[in-house]
C-alpha cells in the first residue's frame, strides 16, 4: 500500500462524492419528475453537453481496456475504436438533430418511446427497451472494473477477508457511493462530476504521451518494439501451427474484421441509452450539432492514448497480478511516475468510471420506467412514482453491474461489452430507420430484431465470447466479421422481405403519432449560445 497514492486517490474520490450531492441543488428542477431526474430538465447547453458526452463515451474502458488490447493482440483489437469514433461523428450530425427534434416534440425521454409513437407498437418498443438494458448491463459493468483495476495499481486491498469470507469492500463502498449520488442528483450527478474528470484525463494524458515516449527514447523505439513482438508471436506460432497472437499491423486476413468492428461500433455508440440520454439532455439542436463538430477532440486523445500500449511493450512492464493486460497501463504509469502522480492518475480513471456508469444506469431505469413499469404494470402512475421506480432500479441495474465483476472472469468482461455492441446494433432498423420512414411493418421489425439477436448471441457464444467470426453457411464463406454486422443485415433483410408479406395477410399497422414536421429543425427552439457564468451556471 502507497499512502501517499491512495491519499490522493481518495481527496478526488471525495471530492467528485461531494459534487455528486451538490448537483442535486445545480440548475434547479423538480426532481420528482422523470424529464428532471433523468434529463435534467433538457436545459444543458454546448458546454455541459460537451464535457458529458466525453465522459459518458470515453470511459475506464477508454484508458485501460483500449491500451491493454493494443498491448495483448496488437492492431485489431485495440486500434478499432479510433476509426470508429471518427466514423460515427458524421453519421451522427445528421441523424440526431432528427431524433432530438422529434423526442422533444412528444416528450419522449427515452428510444423506446420513440418507437412506441412511432409504429405503435408497444411490444417492439418493448424490444427496444429490453436490449438496452441488457447491452448496458456488462458497459456498466466494465466500468466497475476500471475502478477495481485503480484501486489495486495504487496496492488498496480490493478483496477485504470480512469473518472468514472474502469481501469486494472498496468496490461496494464506490457502488454506494455512486448509486446514493445518483439516487438524489439524476443526471445533473455526472454532468457536473463530468467537468472535473475530464480535466484530469487530460492532464494524465498530456503527462504520459509525452514524458513515457520522451524516457524511451522516442517513438520510434516504441513501434520497434512492438514489431520485434510481432516476430517473436509469427516465430511461435509458426513451430505450434497457429495464428499469431499479436500483430503491430493489420494481417490480410484481419481486413474484414477490422472494418466491420469499427462500422459496427460506430453504427451501434449512439444507440446506446446512455448517449441517447446525453444527447436528450440538450436544450437545442445547434447544441448537438456543436458538440457532435467538437467531440472528435476526444477521437484524437483516444488515438495517443491507444499508443500507451505499445509504450508498455517498449517499456517491458509486467501486467500487475490477476488482471492480465489490463494490468499492463498500471503498470505502466506506476513505473514511470511518482507514487502521488499515479494516485492522481488512478483516481482520474475510477472518476472517468463513476460518469458513464451513473449516466447508464439512468439511461437502463428510464427505459425500465417508461417502457416496462409504465407499459406493462402501472398505466396510471404519476410522476413522482414514475421517477421513484427510476431511481429505484437505477440502483438495482448498479447493484447488477457489481454482481456481474465480482462472480464473473474478469478477463472476458471486455468481450461482454462487444457482445453488447451486437445486441444494441439490433435496434438500429427501428430507431434510425424509423427517423426517416415507415413503411417497414412493426411485426416485421419485431421478427428481424428477435433472429438478430439469437444469431448474434450464438455467433458470439459459440466461439468462446469472440465478437468476430467467419461464417460458413452452405454456399456461403465469409471470414471472420463482426457479429454485430452479420446479426444486423440478417435482421435488416428478414424485415424487408417480411414486411410485404404482413402487408398481404393484413396484418394491421401500429398508429403513428409524430407527423413529418416534428422531425425538422425548424421545431426546435433557437437558443442563444452561453457564455462565461452562464454556460456553467
Amino acid at each position: 500500500m502507497r499512502w501517499d497514492a491512495i491519499a490522493v486517490f481518495i481527496f478526488f474520490f471525495l471530492l467528485v462524492t461531494v459534487l455528486g450531492f451538490v448537483a442535486a441543488r445545480w440548475r434547479r428542477g423538480d426532481l420528482n419528475q422523470i424529464h428532471e431526474w433523468g434529463l435534467a430538465g433538457r436545459r444543458f447547453g454546448t458546454v455541459i453537453t460537451w464535457f458529458l458526452l466525453g465522459g459518458d463515451l470515453y470511459t475506464a474502458y477508454t484508458f485501460i481496456a483500449v491500451p491493454a488490447a493494443l498491448y495483448g493482440a496488437g492492431a485489431l483489437s485495440g486500434w478499432f475504436a479510433v476509426p470508429y469514433t471518427i466514423l460515427v461523428y458524421p453519421f451522427i450530425y445528421v441523424v440526431m438533430p432528427r431524433f432530438w427534434s422529434v423526442c422533444k416534440k412528444h416528450n419522449y425521454v427515452t428510444a423506446a418511446d420513440f418507437v412506441r409513437g412511432r409504429f405503435g407498437s408497444r411490444w417492439l418498443a418493448l424490444a427496444i427497451a429490453f436490449t438496452g438494458i441488457l447491452a448496458t448491463m456488462p458497459y456498466i459493468a466494465l466500468q466497475m472494473f476500471g475502478i477495481q483495476v485503480s484501486l489495486e495499481a495504487i496496492g488498496f486491498p480490493t478483496v477485504i477477508p470480512i469473518f472468514g469470507v472474502d469481501v469486494d469492500l472498496p468496490l461496494i463502498v464506490a457502488f454506494l457511493i455512486l448509486a446514493a449520488y445518483t439516487y438524489s442528483s439524476g443526471l445533473r450527478a455526472p454532468a457536473m462530476i463530468a467537468l472535473v474528470k475530464d480535466v484530469m484525463i487530460f492532464i494524465v494524458l498530456f503527462a504520459t504521451i509525452i514524458y513515457i515516449p520522451y524516457k524511451l527514447g522516442g517513438f520510434s523505439k516504441i513501434f520497434d518494439a512492438a514489431h520485434m513482438k510481432t516476430l517473436a508471436a509469427a516465430t511461435t506460432a509458426k513451430a505450434k501451427g497457429t495464428a499469431p497472437a499479436f500483430n503491430d499491423l493489420l494481417g490480410s486476413n484481419q481486413y474484414l474484421a477490422y472494418a466491420t468492428l469499427a462500422l459496427g461500433s460506430a453504427l451501434a455508440l449512439f444507440l446506446y441509452p446512455h448517449s441517447l440520454t446525453s444527447i436528450l439532455s440538450s436544450n437545442s439542436v445547434k447544441v448537438i450539432k456543436r458538440n457532435v463538430s467538437l467531440l472528435p477532440i476526444y477521437s484524437l486523445m483516444l488515438g495517443l492514448l491507444a499508443l500507451l500500449g505499445y509504450m508498455a511493450i517498449a517499456a517491458k512492464v509486467k501486467p500487475l497480478a490477476d488482471l492480465g493486460n489490463n494490468g499492463s497501463i498500471p503498470a505502466l504509469i506506476n513505473a514511470f511516475f511518482p507514487s502521488w502522480f499515479s494516485g492522481f492518475a488512478f483516481a482520474a480513471i475510477a472518476i472517468g468510471a463513476l460518469v458513464p456508469a451513473a449516466v447508464m444506469s439512468i439511461a437502463a431505469a428510464n427505459l425500465f420506467t417508461r417502457n416496462i413499469y409504465i407499459e406493462f404494470f402501472h398505466r396510471n402512475a404519476n410522476e413522482t412514482q414514475e421517477t421513484n421506480v427510476a431511481k429505484i432500479t437505477s440502483f438495482l441495474i448498479k447493484f447488477g453491474a457489481l454482481l456481474f465483476i465480482v462472480f464473473l472472469d474478469k478477463s472476458i468482461v471486455i468481450n461482454f461489452q462487444l457482445l453488447g455492441g451486437v445486441w444494441i446494433l439490433q435496434t438500429l432498423p427501428a430507431v434510425f430507420f424509423g427517423l426517416y420512414t415507415r413503411w417497414f411493418n412493426r411485426w416485421a421489425l419485431l421478427i428481424g430484431w428477435l433472429v438478430g439477436m439469437a444469431f448474434g448471441t450464438w455467433t458470439v457464444f459459440s466461439n468462446n465470447i469472440k465478437s468476430t467470426a467467419p461464417i460458413d453457411f452452405w454456399f456461403i464463406h465469409v471470414p471472420a466479421v463482426y457479429a454485430a454486422i452479420s446479426g444486423v443485415i440478417l435482421n435488416l433483410v428478414l424485415a424487408v422481405i417480411l414486411t410485404p408479406v404482413f402487408e398481404m395477410i393484413g396484418a394491421r399497422r401500429g398508429e403513428d403519432i409524430t407527423q413529418p414536421e416534428d422531425y425538422a429543425e425548424a421545431t426546435a427552439p433557437v437558443e442563444p449560445p452561453e457564455i462565461g457564468q452562464e454556460a456553467l451556471g
